[in-house]
Parts: C-alpha cells; sequence; structure tokens
C-alpha cells in the first residue's frame, strides 16, 4: 500500500511542470503560497465534463457542425436584443421605437439571409433552440413582441410549411440534452 502510494505522489510531483508548462487552453496552473513558512502548492483545474453518448457516431457528429455553425448566430441574436431593450427603453415614442425596430430588422436581414438561405432544415430547428437558449425567448415569441401577432403567425406558418417550427422550446435536461452537452464543449474550445 506505502508502495502504492509513493508512486502515486511521485507520478503527481514529476507530472505537475509538464501540465504547468502547457500553453495554448491549457488545462491546469499552479500558485505557490507561504503560509507559516510553509510552501504550499495550489493547482486549479479547468472543469472536466464526462457525459454518456448513447448514441450513433454520425448523428452526433451532424448535431456538432450544425451547432458550430449556428451557435455563433445565436450568441449574436442574445447580444442584439440586449442592445435593442437598451435601445427600446429610451426611445420616447411608439412610432420612433417602430423606426428603429424596422431599422434593425433591415440591418439583421441584410447581414443573415446569406447565410439563413444556405443552412438545412436540420441547422434552422437547431438555431431555433439555441435563440431560445441565449435569449429565453422563442423566435415566435420575438417575432410577437417585436411585429406582432399577424407578422409572428406568417413566418410561423412558413417555418411549418419547410418542416421547422418557431415556437420550439429549449430543454436542457430533456431531448436537448445532446445539444447541452455540445455547447459545453463549444464554449469550452474543446471543438
Amino acid at each position: 500500500m506505502k508502495r502504492f502510494l509513493l508512486m502515486i505522489i511521485a507520478l503527481a510531483v514529476f507530472s505537475v511542470p509538464y501540465v504547468y508548462g502547457q500553453g495554448g487552453r491549457g488545462f491546469m496552473y499552479q500558485e505557490w503560497t507561504v503560509e507559516n513558512g510553509d510552501s504550499i502548492a495550489t493547482f486549479h483545474m479547468l472543469p472536466v465534463y464526462s457525459f454518456s453518448r448513447k448514441v450513433d457516431l454520425r448523428r452526433y457528429q451532424r448535431l456538432v457542425r450544425a451547432v458550430k455553425k449556428v451557435y455563433p448566430i445565436a450568441k449574436t441574436a442574445k447580444a442584439e436584443m440586449r442592445d435593442m431593450e437598451k435601445e427600446l427603453c429610451s426611445l420616447p415614442t411608439k412610432k420612433a421605437q417602430r423606426e428603429y425596430i424596422r431599422g434593425v430588422e433591415k440591418r439583421i436581414k441584410a447581414q443573415y439571409t446569406p447565410v439563413l438561405k444556405r443552412m438545412t432544415r436540420f441547422e434552422g430547428m437547431v438555431l431555433v433552440k439555441l435563440i431560445d437558449r441565449e435569449t429565453e425567448y422563442t423566435p415566435y415569441q420575438i417575432v410577437k413582441d417585436l411585429r406582432g401577432g399577424f407578422v409572428a403567425g406568417f413566418w410561423q406558418g412558413i417555418a411549418r410549411l419547410f418542416g421547422n417550427n418557431l415556437k420550439l422550446e429549449y430543454d436542457r435536461e430533456g431531448d436537448d440534452k445532446m445539444i447541452e452537452q455540445i455547447v459545453i464543449y463549444y464554449e469550452a474550445g474543446l471543438l
């Protein structure tokens, strides 16, 4: 037992310089503090995520590609929503708010129409779910709040015509557990 314990301690001591020297994303770093004349090493490690993967590898890889393509758009949507809410609160009249919303809509359409035209239906479904994850509103709710119920119903009908649903909600623990795992890996820089 003592031998085993000594081997583990030796392995930890000799591997510290190797791990500490890791650059780039770095999974571990070390600090030395002195308390009451004793040198104490403190190791900080990034969280390690372990998920079971009980799915087909091709299906998983397809989902990874979709999340990599769509997640930056969802993050941008979150930032745009935050900026819009700030600006709309500062505008004095409903007319000024409508003009601002139409201007933002034109800018977003000009910027993202080429990207959205090249998306598959599956990537669109992932985008709808990730927008709900990031903004905490479904795309249908966003359009309804900003443009009204008739326009939201129109775009929901178009989405349903092409096999999608703007009212899809993101469920971290249920159906979208795999997407959540991929997003965590993506944010950690592991994908």
